[in-house]
């Protein structure tokens, strides 16, 4: 079983921009689909995106496309979220996570191994 560990998450001002990390272990991570989500205070957890099993990637919706792209460096076993043009709208927990099912999907219900989410903070 992969174990996912976050990492890159801070306080940064708005306009700015953040790379976070998610390292695996235990198993190799292109065998996975994994995606990154996020949780708001209040709030449910919301899709960003996925990198697919084949090297694919798709995102949540149109302004995710636009603001965050994921990327993965198999050597590492790692998977990255860079975030641009930051908004204190942006503030939340952010987490990764996989999944063995055959088709990758945004929904969290279908991810059983998550990493332990890292905070980003975005200051107006």
């Amino acid at each position: 079983q992969v174990e996912l560990v976050e990492s890159g998450g801070g306080s940064v001002q708005a306009g700015g921009s953040l790379r976070l990390s998610c390292t695996a272990s235990g198993d190799t991570a292109n065998r996975y689909h994994m995606a990154w989500f996020r949780q708001a205070p209040g709030k449910e957890r919301e899709g960003i995106g996925v990198f697919t099993t084949r090297g694919g990637r798709f995102y949540g919706n149109s302004l995710m496309e636009a603001q965050f792209t994921i990327s993965r460096d198999t050597a590492k076993n790692t998977l990255y979220l860079q975030m641009n043009s930051l908004k204190p709208e942006d503030t939340a927990i952010y987490y990764c996570a996989a999944t063995l099912l055959q088709y990758p999907s945004l929904a969290p219900h279908d991810y059983d191994t998550w990493g332990q989410g890292t905070q980003v903070t975005v200051s107006s």
